[in-house]
């Protein structure tokens, strides 16, 4: 798989992030559910915690991705869906650290939403991810 990034503008890549990415050679896509900080027995944790919500969120994109046999490093799309954009940016490092590490800065929109389907829940991961 061969990652082209596209971008015109450099001010996104400070922020972690692509404008866009080709990706040629691919065999495998992977289109990710909405994750957000679900219990594995299907339960809204950390009410009222950005941080703890995204850190969960985080995890079970990673374990839809490991069960995939793919991690974050073949994430190509996030959409990240917030009730509070303002309260997601003052913990985005959380995000931003995690994507770091794993050496990827996938083309991500972020839209701040009137709730999400358990009203507890703040955040809500989105990813498309690929492997050859």
């Amino acid at each position: 798989m061969e990652r082209t990034t596209v971008n015109p503008w450099q001010w996104s890549v400070e922020l972690g992030y692509n404008q866009g990415e080709v990706v040629s050679g691919h065999t495998r896509t992977l289109y990710c559910a909405g994750q957000a900080a679900m219990s594995a027995d299907g339960k809204p944790e950390h009410a009222g915690d950005m941080a703890a919500q995204l850190a969960l969120s985080l995890d079970n994109l990673e374990a839809v991705l490991g069960e995939a046999g793919m991690s974050l490093a073949n994430l190509v799309r996030l959409n990240v869906h917030t009730t509070d954009v303002d309260l997601l940016f003052q913990h985005y490092g959380v995000l931003a650290s995690r994507l770091g590490a794993a050496g990827v800065a996938p083309a991500t929109t972020m839209l701040g939403v009137t709730r999400l389907a358990v009203p507890t829940l703040m955040v809500e991961l989105e990813g498309t991810a690929v492997a050859a």
